[in-house]
């Protein structure tokens, strides 16, 4: 199963800067998911204090999610891709959010952080190293660092793995191939498939060295293919409902 990696895919994701937005929308459950998924990190007092990384950020959509779980927090959303920041950067932010094009692996040459919460959405499927991606996580993080990894990961059921290939063969290939972007949509499809699935995923955040990791489904019909991941860098366990 061929996919994009490295160059190839961020030069896919400049391309498709322009209509992510409006695909995304597509999905009824897009920007609520992402919100489910940054309120779970369950930052205090609206995140007042607090350094929160979005890494992988794209467009904004999980920098907005972030902004309406944590408004009162500071905000460094990061992402590979310069047509993708560059769409990100065109919205109204408040002087709190600040947008930095590097990848996961350069942002720790900068000596940025440390940061008190990680959120990476549709990050880790997309990397050609996840492991040293999520090294560079809890680097950044600070002890007790909260973490919340949101990601398409299948639940491991063929009913899942079905769904998937025929929501994407009906739907995400055709609308993205309508808008040039063919190479991008089929290589969501095969990476989904690829990827861990969500108890692989959990234990390869235990193996990175993330305490209390807790695995949360979303709602809708993507129940069982996208999921939350949260996990502590340090011994302090994750408390509170995953709602």
């Amino acid at each position: 199963m061929t996919l994009l990696r490295d160059h190839d895919l961020t030069r896919a994701f400049d391309h498709a800067s322009h209509s992510y937005d409006r695909l995304t929308a597509m999905n009824p459950g897009h920007r609520a998911d992402l919100l489910r998924s940054a309120r779970r990190l369950g930052l205090p007092h609206e995140g007042a204090g607090l350094h929160v990384l979005d890494l992988g950020c794209g467009t904004g959509a999980s920098t907005r999610a972030l902004l309406h779980a944590a408004p009162r927090a500071r905000i460094t959303a990061v992402d590979a891709s310069a047509g993708m920041l560059e769409r990100a950067q065109a919205k109204r932010w408040p002087a709190a959010v600040r947008f930095l094009h590097l990848t996961a692996e350069e942002l720790r040459t900068v000596d940025e952080g440390p940061y008190d919460a990680v959120f990476a959405a549709y990050l880790l499927r997309n990397v050609t190293d996840p492991d040293g991606v999520l090294a560079v996580m809890r680097a950044l993080l600070r002890s007790g660092g909260r973490l919340a990894v949101h990601d398409y990961s299948l639940s491991g059921s063929r009913l899942h793995r079905a769904v998937w290939t025929a929501v994407c063969q009906a739907l995400i290939i055709p609308a993205g191939t309508l808008n040039g972007d063919r190479a991008l949509y089929r290589h969501l499809w095969r990476s989904v498939l690829a990827f861990d699935t969500a108890p692989a995923f959990a234990a390869r955040l235990a193996r990175a060295g993330f305490t209390g990791v807790r695995t949360a489904p979303v709602a809708g019909w993507q129940t069982g293919i996208v999921h939350t991941f949260l996990g502590r860098n340090g011994s302090a366990p994750v408390t509170g409902p995953a709602v």
